[in-house]
């Protein structure tokens, strides 16, 4: 009777262990088809490739116990990464890299005074400037003013800004800059000041056009002996007004102390354009693209590729009657072919995708009015849609105070350029090389110079269907720009066999690269003082 009552339990007893032991071991198949299975491997490089069933055979018996202890600590508990979550590493290390600034090199700025220099004693007269061009022109051109004032033992007035050029800008010095901040800066190496005395308004004024790069030699003896004859010189243009190179260290440095410490912007637009980078951020890490593509600049430059008949004709009306651009008559497939064209808009979106910006990169358009509006802007907008502008990130009342100023205007772009993770520049005009020079003063930020003679030979091609986007165009446009990326080096020289003002002008600006005159590179506890490069 007692053994006829535990029979049943002993009977449930065996049936629940057969259950137990049949769910472990469906558990236990499960996990292996789960974790292991599949040969089927899509087609990575071979980095990114997982193993297959064959690799895993002779892999298994020195890993079984590792794989046992990996089920119960959490953080090992995690079946290998699949084939996606891998490509996805080595998509975040790419994009890593098309963000990442080249090496600096610990080169830092150095810019403070030698030993020798005194500070500026009793001047012998005052130097009016009346500055040319846009506001980077105008930018270059002060400083070298600056530099000129110290050279000839000047007092310099605060510099007029251009009124009459193609933008008929009436800003004033202040309107733009910061006039005291300017003044004060430059206290220990020139006296600036606001304005002539009452009593030389009306003196004789010696009107003279500073002959183009030149050196200590011209300004201390030919323009300095004016000095015996006027109390008053006035520079008629200040640009391209001082050698770039072959200069005194101190006046090297000088010229970057006034361009990148004592030439601010004035409180009013350094304000707006803090706001406006802040903004930018809030979509993430950015680029400032200078879109070059504005009516002055195509009809300046007779670069008409992909216009319609009616827009060549306008911007060559508008070449013909301005009389100051010297040049009338240009071919425009030449230019283009040489690499004298910015890039259009819709070349720009093809060149930021060869490179593998992903379609959601934002993007800051630092440029005026782009000619053609959104019909020649829809494509690069079709790849890129987060394109923003100061004119979309500003509300009207915020811009108001700027507008009609167009280099005030040009100064909230450039702070956002130069604060920028990269900057690209569709033309190497003004702006494009003080963003630059600037950028490689603060630390070589990323700087992504396009070589248009080699992009304009890739975009023909794919016109006339004998090159496809993809990986073809991408590796070869990544090849062409490897080295064009803002990383230190010394500022070139003229080209080899020009002569005369050729030479000079086929020079690299002192503003597009202040090395070696005002970056030095860092001393560490490994280097060897003597290799330190100055």
């Amino acid at each position: 009777m007692h053994r006829r009552r535990w029979r049943p339990l002993a009977l449930l007893r065996k049936v629940l262990t057969f259950a137990i032991c049949a769910i472990a071991l469906v558990a236990l198949l499960s996990f292996h088809l789960h974790t292991f299975s599949s040969s089927i491997v899509p087609n990575f490089p071979d980095p990114y490739k997982l193993p297959t069933q064959h690799e895993f055979k002779h892999q298994r018996f020195s890993t079984v116990r590792s794989w046992t202890r990996e089920l119960t600590p959490p953080h090992l508990s995690k079946a290998p990464l699949s084939s996606r979550q891998l490509a996805g590493a080595r998509g975040t290390l790419e994009l890593y890299k098309l963000w990442k600034s080249p090496p600096n090199r610990d080169f830092v700025p150095c810019v403070k005074p030698t030993a020798n220099y005194a500070t500026p004693i009793e001047s012998r007269g005052y130097l009016l400037v009346h500055t040319n061009g846009g506001l980077n022109q105008m930018r270059a051109g002060i400083c070298d003013m600056v530099a000129v004032a110290r050279i000839i033992n000047a007092t310099l007035v605060i510099p007029e800004l251009d009124k009459r050029s193609f933008w008929q800008d009436s800003s004033n010095f202040s309107d733009v800059f910061d006039e005291d901040h300017f003044i004060n800066a430059l206290a220990n190496d020139v006296r600036v000041v606001k304005k002539l005395p009452k009593e030389l308004a009306a003196a004789t004024r010696a009107v003279k056009h500073f002959r183009s790069w030149s050196g200590m030699d011209y300004y201390r003896d030919e323009i300095a002996s004016m000095w015996e004859d006027f109390q008053v010189i006035r520079a008629a243009k200040s640009d391209s007004r001082l050698a770039n190179n072959n200069l005194p260290p101190d006046i090297q440095k000088l010229r970057c102390r006034a361009c990148y410490e004592a030439l601010r912007f004035s409180p009013q637009i350094e304000a707006l354009g803090k706001l406006l980078v802040n903004r930018m951020r809030s979509y993430g890490r950015y680029i400032a693209l200078h879109l070059r593509y504005e009516k002055d600049m195509l009809a300046f430059s007779g670069c008409t590729h992909g216009l319609s008949p009616a827009e060549a004709y306008e911007l060559r009306m508008i070449r013909e009657n301005t009389a100051y651009w010297k040049i009338k008559d240009i071919d425009s497939g030449e230019q283009r072919s040489k690499g004298y064209c910015p890039l259009t808009p819709k070349e720009v979106g093809i060149f930021l995708s060869a490179l593998g910006y992903p379609s959601n990169t934002p993007i800051y358009i630092a440029a005026g009015e782009i000619y053609g509006g959104d019909s020649h802007m829809a494509d690069l907008r079709s790849r890129y849609p987060i394109l923003k502008s100061k004119e979309k990130l500003a509300s009207v009342e915020e811009l108001e105070p700027f507008m009609d100023h167009a280099s005030q205007l040009a100064a909230l772009d450039y702070i956002v350029s130069v604060e920028s993770d990269v900057f690209i520049p569709s033309y190497s005009g003004n702006m494009a090389r003080a963003v630059e020079g600037h950028r490689r003063f603060l630390g070589h930020r990323k700087t992504i110079s396009p070589d248009r003679k080699t992009l304009v030979r890739l975009f023909d091609k794919i016109e006339r269907g004998t090159l496809k986007e993809g990986r073809n165009l991408s590796n070869r446009t990544i090849e062409a720009h490897r080295r064009r990326q803002g990383s230190p080096r010394k500022r070139k020289g003229p080209i080899s066999g020009t002569k005369g003002m050729d030479r000079f002008r086929s020079e690299e600006a002192f503003y597009v690269n202040p090395l070696p005159d005002c970056l030095c590179q860092r001393e560490s506890p490994n280097m060897n003082t003597s290799h330190i490069i100055r």
